[in-house]
Parts: structure tokens; sequence; C-alpha cells
């Protein structure tokens, strides 16, 4: 960065959170003062400010990072479904869910459950929401965030600081977060998302292109190493093809199971045994966390459930969704861009990581190390020497396949390995965190590493950095209005305004110290990625959830009770599947069956113990509950876009 491009950065991000600040002291001199004003922006967002906060709060590191990343490994294009499918689900959200939950004036969506099926069932969605919200989403986003700083801030020291420590970025990114959110609320957020989330894509679209140029420029030689093994594609074929033909040549052939290398990756569909989108989980298990995420998780729904009308809602809501369309182009593609461009940096980040592990074996302590195929592929005699080391540390004899029989045998290396931590782990013997040849939540990062030049580093940066902060102050406010509103005003009835925005804020400085806590631990491999590990943990609630308020919504004589055994019940099977059951089922699987037996439950409850006269829920008057005709329109053209997508990379 130059001079220019560091004073550009930091007028950028100071004038546009002083922005949001200013905007949200519009009425009072200092700034709100009632639960509305702070926690719903005085419910009065046009549909404008709904959209571009929508996507800036969803839209963040979490997909720059994780979503980058999971492209750059095996999944490549398949990944893209998260974006494409909440397009569709966005649509059904304006005209199903909406509706329901603006006609109660609710202020949060555990609200919603008191008033359906009582007060025990919102409280104890309200915990698990809040603790879920604060300990996978929110760190998620502070450590993806703080892994661009650290990546592409390698090596540099400002003021004494090592500014590429990833603890460090962690808690520059939560305080400033923490910062605005707590003076302006939901309204300081709105505002400045309008400004994060147009630049987000606009930077997203920069790098795209950038990378692309870089795709076209490099040696074809160098780009054959890293063709997938069911590309015909040979040396002259790339010097002749322009950057399009390249990425296709790269990646083409059929998607397969295996590591990064094995198959095409430019397909929607993934075999039934993939370990993260199996083509089963299109038919049902995604759908479950695209309905539970865009639907009723709070720091997403907060924006909708402060719209000035019903027909303001639902215009913001498929503005969002035919936002969505776009991102996996600015999001999916640099990443499977960055593993052909630059695996080497990859391959660089992954050996940082294992540095510790190796150490640690090095010097002779007990401890068993787990290393993934990619490792065992890269480095087989290394690999080797690691069984050794395990086997011995275990008291069993090794059983490794010949290290010169690599790459072939990296399969077999990595499932004797696993036997082996297998059995030092019922034996109790400490495990490290697994050995990985790439490091691909650094796929995103290495990109802006090598790709930005002075005069537009400031923009890019900008844009990201503020998506980071502005997805993170949405999660801080949303986890303070649940903790105040779900929890403290129940156990306070008696408590004023005033004192419910100062417990609010009280909440944001809490939950960012946890988050930040929290957040450096999520770069083990273990996770498994970090868009993995935010999709998998939720699938503690989401299934449950979804089901419960899919009755409470529709099955008018569903009992009370259902509300909170439901999502209790999910909790449990989840935990009993991902840990005793089936540990190896693909996790949208599990969503699937969890969300199936849910809703078998309470259709039993239902037929054996109906109520007797259906609920009666609260109505709020303040607020204008007239469909959008242009809505409707435009969710069409939206649904039939997205499906013609589909078609495309099917």
């Amino acid at each position: 960065m130059s001079p220019l491009d560091i004073t550009l950065f930091f007028v950028a991000v100071i004038g546009v959170i002083a922005f949001g600040l200013l905007k949200s002291r519009a009425k009072e001199a200092d700034g709100p003062k009632n639960t509305s004003d702070y926690f719903l922006a005085g419910r009065g967002l046009t549909w404008w400010l709904v959209g571009f906060s929508l996507i800036a709060a969803n839209i963040s590191t979490e997909q720059f990072v994780g979503m980058s990343g999971q492209a750059a490994d095996w999944l490549g294009m398949a990944i893209a479904s998260y974006e494409w499918m909440a397009a569709i689900t966005l649509v059904v959200i304006a005209f199903l869910f909406l509706p329901r939950l603006l006609r109660c004036g609710i202020y949060t969506i555990p609200e919603f459950l008191e008033y359906r099926y009582g007060v025990l069932s919102r409280t104890i969605m309200a915990i698990a929401t809040m603790v879920i919200l604060v300990g996978v989403p929110t760190a998620s986003v502070i450590y993806s965030g703080a892994k661009v700083i650290s990546v592409f801030f390698s090596g540099v020291t400002l003021m004494g600081m090592d500014m590429g420590n990833l603890s460090l970025g962690c808690w520059i990114i939560g305080l400033c977060a923490a910062g605005y959110v707590f003076i302006g609320g939901l309204k300081a957020c709105a505002w400045t998302d309008l400004i994060w989330g147009s630049s987000l894509i606009l930077g997203g679209a920069l790098v795209m292109f950038l990378a692309f140029q870089a795709l076209e420029d490099k040696p074809a030689e160098e780009l054959i190493q890293t063709k997938v093994a069911t590309s015909s594609a040979t040396v002259d074929d790339l010097a002749n093809a322009n950057a399009l033909e390249r990425l296709h040549m790269l990646t083409e052939g059929p998607a397969v199971d295996g590591p990064n290398g094995s198959g095409g990756k430019l397909h929607m569909i993934r075999p039934a045994k993939d370990s993260s989108i199996p083509w089963t989980a299109l038919i049902i298990g995604l759908w479950i966390p695209n309905f539970f995420y865009w639907g009723l998780n709070q720091y997403i729904m907060q924006r909708t459930l402060g719209s000035k009308s019903l027909a303001e809602g639902q215009k913001g809501i498929i503005f969002a969704a035919g936002l969505k369309l776009i991102v996996p182009f600015v999001v999916v593609i640099p990443g499977l861009l960055a593993y052909h461009l630059y695996s080497s940096d990859l391959q660089e980040q992954a050996q940082l990581k294992n540095e510790a592990a190796l150490t640690a074996m090095e010097a002779g302590e007990t401890v068993v190390l787990p290393f993934s195929e990619h490792f065992a592929r890269l480095y087989p005699d290394k690999a080797a020497a690691i069984i050794q080391h395990n086997a011995d540390v275990v008291g069993t004899e090794a059983a490794a396949p010949d290290p010169q029989d690599a790459p072939y045998a990296s399969g077999e290396m990595a499932d004797a390995n696993a036997k082996l931590v297998a059995a030092a782990q019922a034996k109790k013997i400490k495990v490290s965190a697994q050995l990985v040849g790439f490091d691909y939540d650094a796929a995103f990062p290495t990109l802006l590493r090598n790709l930005l030049k002075p005069g537009y580093t400031w923009f890019v940066l900008a844009a990201i950095f503020g998506a980071v902060v502005s997805s993170l102050a949405s999660m801080l406010n949303s986890a303070s209005t649940i903790a105040t509103m779900d929890i403290y005003h129940k156990l306070r009835k008696g408590a004023g305004q005033t004192e419910l925005v100062s417990v609010g804020r009280v909440c944001v400085v809490a939950f960012v110290l946890i988050a930040c806590v929290i957040a450096p631990n999520l770069g083990r491999p273990e996770f498994g990625g970090i868009f993995t590990f935010i999709q998998e943990f939720q699938g503690f609630l989401s299934p449950g959830i979804l089901a419960v308020f899919l009755f409470g919504f529709l099955v008018h004589r569903c009992p009370r009770y259902a509300g909170w055994l439901g999502i209790l019940l999910n909790v449990v099977l989840y935990g009993s599947l991902k840990f005793f059951i089936a540990p190896e089922m693909a996790f949208l699987n599990r969503m699937a069956v969890c969300f199936g037996v849910v809703l078998a439950v309470l259709a039993i409850l239902t037929l054996v113990n109906p109520l007797k006269r259906p609920v009666e829920m609260p109505e709020n008057k303040d607020i204008e509950l007239v469909h959008s005709r242009p809505a409707k329109i435009w969710g069409t053209v939206v649904c039939v876009a997205t499906l013609t997508l589909y078609i495309i990379f099917w």
C-alpha cells in the first residue's frame, strides 16, 4: 500500500462509520433513546436500505475467506448453491414468513414463539440462539476478517505490532465493530451497510477481473501442474487459450470424490458420498440452513423487522435476492482461480500452520499427529515418518504404504494414520491439530496480496474491512437484542426504555470480548474450514427451529408444548448423529434427517393432542401490511434466473 492508499483507507473507513453514526442521531442529538430506535431503527427502513443491509450483513469475509476456500479445495462451483438457493429462499421468505412476523410487531424471532407456543419455547430459543450467534458466526467473522489482515500484512510491523498476528487482527476488528453498534444501534448499521454492501460487490468484481488477467498471463507450463485429474488439457491447449477457456480446461471433467485435483470443479452437483454438499442435500438438506438463516436468523431478519411497511420489506428482500445471484461470480470464481494461480502460496501458508505440530514431534513430545491426504501427497516421506512416530506413541506397529508409491499411496497413508489417531484418542493420548497440504482459507487473502496494486488497494481493502465490521456489528446488535428483550426484559418487567438500551450496550461489549477470545482458535484444521464450521454447528438449531416455526405458521392446532419439545429434540438428535450414530454422514444430510424426524413428531403430537382453539396472535396496527405487486413480479424473475444458472452449471 502506498501512503496515499493508507490515507484513503482510513478516510473511507472512518468516514463511513461517522456517516452511519450521524444518521443514527438524526432525531436525537445524543443517539437512540428507546428500544425501537436502538434495536429496530425506529421501524423506518426503506426497501433499498433493507436490501443492501441484508447483503452487507450476509456477505463478509465469512464468504470471501470460507466460501472461496471451499471453492479452491474440491467443491468448486458447488459451494455456490448456498448463494443461488438463497435467492429462491428469499422470495419465499418475503411472502410467507415476513407478513406473519411483521403482523405480530415483534422485536426478536424468539418473541414469536412466546405468542404461539409459550414462554419456555421463547426462552430456550433465545438462549440457544444467543450462544450459537456469539460462539459461531460472530467469532467466525472475526476470525475470517483477521485472516485477511494476517495474510495480507504478513511480515509488516506497525507501531511495534506484528500485523501478521491473527489474534491481534481479531481484536482490531472486534473492537471497531463494537464501537459503532454500541453508540448507534441498528440504524447506524443499516446506513453503513448501504455503502459497504455496494462497495463489496464492486471490490469483489475488481479482484475477479484481476485474477482472470493473471490467469491469462501465467505460463502454461506452470498452470498444467494444477489441473484436475479428469482434465485432458495439454500445455499447448493452455498456451493457445484465453482466461475463460483456461479455467474450463483446468477444471473440466466430472465431479468425483477425493482431494483437490481429482475431479472437475465447475459442477453444481457433487457425488452422493461427498462430505460437504452431496447431490442429495440439494433436495432437502441445503434448504434447511437457507430458510433458517434468511427467515429465522435474528441478525438477518432484524433488518426486515425494521421495515417501514410490509411492501418496503418485500421489495428490499427481493432486491437482496437479485444481488445474491451475482455473489458467486465475485466470491467462488476467485477462489477457484486462487488455487491455479498461487497454489505454492497456499502450500506455504499450510506449512506455517503445521510448524508447531511438527516441532512437537521432533522434540519427542508424547503427541499424535493427524494429517490430510493432501499432506501425504505433497510430503510422502514426512507422512511415513509421522505414521512411525504415531505408532511408537500409541504402542503398536506401523503399517504405512511405501512413500515411493506416492501420490497413489496418499489415501492409504491417510487412512492408516487415521486408525492410529483413533487409537490415541481412545487411550486419551494428546492429538495435535491436523497437518494439511494447503491452507485453503488463505485463498482470497492470497489473491489480494498478489494482485492489488497501489492506487486501488485502498478501495478493495476498505470494502472488505467495512463488510467485516458491518456483519459483525449486525451480529452483536442482534445478540444484544435477544439478551435484552428476550431474557433481561422478561426477568425485569418494569425496566424502562433507557435502562433496556443501556443493557443492550453492555451486552455488545460482553459479547465482542467473548467472540474475540474464541476467534483465533477457529483456524485449527479439524474445523474443516471456516464456512463448513459455521454451517455444521448451526445444525444444532436450524432443523428444529424451522420445523417448529413452519408448524406455528401453518398448523394452527399444533399444541403449545410442541415448540420447546421440537427444539430440544433436534439438539439431542443432531448431536447423537454427529458424535455417535453417523459421524461420517454429511452435515446437510444430518440436518435433513433431523428436520424430517421433528416434523413427524410434531405431526403426531398435533393428531394426538390438538389445541381445542387456535392461538390468537397479536396484531401490530402501526405498520401497513399490504403486499407489494412489483416484488411479486421481480421475485418471479429471480426464480427463473436462478434455475437458468443451475441449468448452465449443472
